[in-house]
């Protein structure tokens, strides 16, 4: 089973692009992706991507903001965004919340560091790596130490949630003015 740890923090726009300068020199560039997701109003994290690649389905077990979370992912071809959408609606689910993403991934020290921009929402860096379940604990102090070495403040849970709420209660009106 393949766990996803990982940790995050918000950051300012300056610290944003002192990241962005630092992992172009001391990691490996991945890519850069515009992404569209869609969370349903389902009793599962369940939601719709579409980036510049492909679009997907995704499930993440477990709670939003957790510092571990299985998840189950299948990809299709980035014009089916459309297809997806519709099949969920059709089901009965409506579209939660939107979220409008720029995001930087690099490769640094087996670590995926990914520098985000989502639109009314704020910049963000996480550091992520999979692990095994036995694994999970040693891999997120590695984490959070991590974020300490390149002078970013671990944001906690909390401050993640009261965020997240505030956003899923007024997305439309941010993302208007973001």
């Amino acid at each position: 089973m393949a766990i996803e740890v990982e940790v995050r923090g918000f950051i300012t726009k300056e610290k944003y692009d002192e990241l962005l300068e630092f992992f172009k020199k001391n990691a490996k560039f991945i890519n850069e992706d515009y992404q569209e997701t869609y969370y349903f109003d389902s009793d599962a994290d369940l939601r719709i991507q579409r980036n510049k690649f492909f679009s997907k389905i995704w499930l993440k077990k477990g709670k939003i903001h957790d510092d571990f979370r299985e998840e189950i992912e299948i990809k299709f071809k980035r014009d089916d965004f459309e297809k997806l959408e519709k099949l969920f609606l059709d089901l009965g689910f409506n579209v939660e919340i939107k979220w409008f993403r720029k995001r930087y991934h690099f490769k640094w020290e087996k670590i995926d560091a990914m520098l985000d921009y989502t639109k009314g929402y704020g910049y963000i860096i996480e550091l992520e790596k999979i692990s095994s379940e036995d694994e999970k604990e040693k891999i997120l102090e590695m984490l959070k130490n991590k974020l300490k070495i390149i002078g970013v403040k671990l944001t906690p849970r909390e401050e993640f949630d009261r965020k997240y709420k505030h956003y899923k209660k007024n997305w439309r009106k941010l993302v208007e003015n973001g």
